[in-house]
């Protein structure tokens, strides 16, 4: 099978943060949140898409 290299380091990448915080999901979202307020970039939120609902044909 065939494997992306940038995929592979995005993968490597994530696992040695992810290990950094003891694969602790609380950890890692705290973290996240910190570095977004230590961030002098804008945070950009977009509501919630409704799904889309099929149109019903008729026969």
């Amino acid at each position: 099978m065939w494997k992306d290299p940038i995929v592979e380091e995005t993968r490597k990448i994530r696992e040695k943060y992810a290990a950094s915080l003891g694969h602790d999901l609380d950890a890692i979202f705290r973290d996240i949140k910190e570095r977004e307020a230590k961030s002098n970039k804008k945070i950009v939120s977009s509501p919630p898409k409704r799904p889309r609902h099929k149109s019903k044909r008729t026969a």
